[in-house]
């Protein structure tokens, strides 16, 4: 249930990058993914993933990525998405 959820990491992630906030789920950063082409890696999915509490998969995901910072120079919202995924790797693997 949705309300059990524990978004604890989901928040403390939210306030080091505020601009997470900004994403409005455009598909810029999917589409321009190299790995997202012999991956399932999607930022978009990534974020809905720890927002849904599915923080196991997400992190899977993230494990993909190459880090290559393509998804960043699209981003219309000027979202440092490369430095989400290493917050969200940083952050998730301290439990």
């Amino acid at each position: 249930m949705m309300d059990d959820i524990d978004l604890e990491l989901f928040n403390k992630l939210e306030a080091l990058n505020p601009d997470i906030k900004t994403c409005m789920a455009c598909g810029l950063c999917t589409a321009t993914c190299t790995t997202g082409k012999f991956t399932d890696m999607s930022f978009r999915k990534v974020i809905l993933m720890l927002q849904r509490g599915k923080d196991k998969e997400a992190i899977e995901k993230v494990k993909s990525c190459m880090m290559c910072g393509k998804c960043m120079m699209v981003c219309s919202r000027g979202i440092n998405t490369r430095n989400i995924l290493l917050s969200i790797t940083r952050i998730y693997n301290e439990r």
